[in-house]
């Protein structure tokens, strides 16, 4: 992809790959601004599953808004490919930033305390990230996080029945199938 252009998007880089994506560093012409681009491969884009889980995780962070949380810019399709326009958060991931023998309890603060706040936000949305780990968290220039990758996420919708108000989960996740990273998941949740 490096090289090519969608849309009005040149693509300069890769950024990362996952299995809901391909991350790549790419230059809107349009507004002169470089962006993140997420780019359902197309190995999986014939998967309708994939697909409506690749479109929920771009409503889903379209619906938050959070200084702790990459903002999307917008979905869009061009020659066939479905991607996401997202801020470009320049820095490392929170993995990069770990020390081997731990962390200052000063940057432990500095750190979790707006993850923690985002988390809340999203979760006062009604959405869980279900993938939340240092990969997915990077850290910007200024050393501020910023949580991504909400491809698992799963968004609680509020639904009126009557006089009472009912939650419905927007499941795409089948009982007993196990999403996210073995090595951050509850212990109930590998076992």
């Amino acid at each position: 992809m490096i090289g090519k252009t969608l849309a009005h998007y040149e693509i300069t880089g890769l950024l990362g790959k996952g299995g809901m994506g391909e991350v790549y560093r790419a230059h809107d012409t349009s507004l002169g601004r470089d962006v993140a681009l997420k780019i359902l491969p197309p190995a999986i884009a014939d998967d309708p599953v994939r697909v409506e889980r690749f479109r929920r995780e771009a409503r889903t962070v379209a619906a938050l808004k959070h200084p702790n949380i990459v903002t999307l810019y917008s979905a869009e399709e061009a020659e066939g490919v479905q991607f996401l326009t997202m801020e470009l958060i320049e820095g490392g991931s929170l993995t990069d930033a770990l020390e081997p023998d731990g962390v200052l309890l000063e940057k432990f603060f500095a750190l979790s305390i707006p993850i923690a706040q985002a988390l809340n936000s999203a979760h006062e949305k009604g959405i869980t990230h279900r993938d939340l780990k240092p990969a997915n968290i990077m850290l910007d220039d200024e050393g501020r996080p910023q949580i991504l990758d909400f491809g698992l996420a799963q968004m609680i919708e509020e639904a009126a029945e009557g006089d009472a108000t009912i939650l419905i989960a927007a499941e795409l996740t089948q009982e007993g199938t196990v999403l996210g990273t073995a090595g951050y998941m509850s212990p109930e949740q590998a076992e």
